[in-house]
This record gives C-alpha cells, structure tokens and sequence, in this order.
C-alpha cells in the first residue's frame, strides 16, 4: 500500500516534507519506521514470515513487526497500530519500550530503502495461535529462542532465510532483550 511518509535528513530529523512511500523509495529519501521486538520470559522472539508477495525481503524471516511512519503520526501511536494490522495483537504505550534508533541504507532492484529505524520491546502475553496474521502481509509467525536466532542471522547462507540487518542494530536489540528478558 502506498501512503505519504514524513521526509528526513541524514540525521534523522524531520525537513517538513512529505512524499508517497513509492518516491521516498525510489530517491533513496530518509523517512522513519517501527520495529517490534516481542519477547517471552522464558528467551525466546517472535519472528514472522513476509508473504512472497512483498517487494523486499519475500519469504523471509523478519522482526516481530516492522512497518512505515504515515505522514504526521507520531512514533508510538505507529508502533500501535502496526502490531495491531500485521498480528491482531493490542498493546498499549506502557507496554512498549523504545530501545533505540537506528538509521539504515539498502537497495532492492528500484528501491532504495533511506530508513531510521525506531525500535521497541515489549512482552509477548498470549499464546501465538491466538494472533491474527494480516494475511497481505504475514505468511507465519514463530518463536524462537534468542540465541538459536543470534546464531542462525549469522550463519553464510542466513540471507536465504532472514532479513538480516548490520551488527550494530542487533547489537543494541540483542542486549537490550538479553536486558529483558532477565528482569
């Protein structure tokens, strides 16, 4: 779906432009998303599967959620509702922590993916068979433990079966849900 997303500079701050999705992706234009970690106590992550449908990353294992900031919605209200679109599940601000931001650059063919990635945690508090997938958007759902996915992303052949980003964003996720999961 195409939908108007807030520009950004380099830096991350907001130019007070905004441009359908499409041509921040095809001018390699910054522009900010959500990433959803869920966690359980017992270590484990929840990972899905993108449809094969989609123009970046098709079939592959990716974060609990991920999706684009609209234009003019704040962060969170965003991090909300896209748990709630890609996996029927309703958490609310309390329930989710901001760990960090990262920026990130690549391409996909045309697309040029310009993101600043804003990145939350938040408990998993109900079984994963309860969770409705978005079906144009999520073809599965699973939980895996937290190290078993450490070692898989980094694995040679691991971009045959996840979407895997650079060292220092699952860096700051990993110890931030080791961090978690602990307390």
């Amino acid at each position: 779906m195409d939908e108007y997303v807030d520009i950004l500079d380099d830096k991350g701050n907001y130019t007070g432009k905004s441009l359908l999705k499409s041509e921040a992706h095809q001018l390699g234009l910054f522009h900010p998303t959500i990433h959803v970690w869920l966690y359980t106590t017992i270590g484990e992550v929840l990972i899905q599967k993108r449809v094969a449908t989609k123009n970046t990353f098709p079939g592959l294992w990716d974060v609990s959620v991920a999706g684009h900031i609209s234009a003019g919605e704040s962060i969170l209200t965003s991090a909300i509702r896209e748990v709630e679109e890609e996996l029927g599940l309703k958490l609310n601000e309390s329930e989710l922590l901001k760990i960090g931001t990262h920026k990130h650059i690549s391409t996909h063919g045309t697309i040029i993916d310009a993101e600043f990635h804003h990145i939350y945690i938040a408990k998993l508090k109900v079984p994963i068979d309860t969770l409705t997938l978005q079906s144009s958007e999520v073809d599965a759902v699973k939980l895996i433990p937290l190290e078993e996915y450490t070692t898989e992303i980094s694995k040679n052949n691991a971009t045959n079966y996840y979407v895997v980003l650079d060292e220092a964003y699952y860096e700051l996720v990993f110890k931030r849900l080791h961090q978690a999961i602990k307390m």
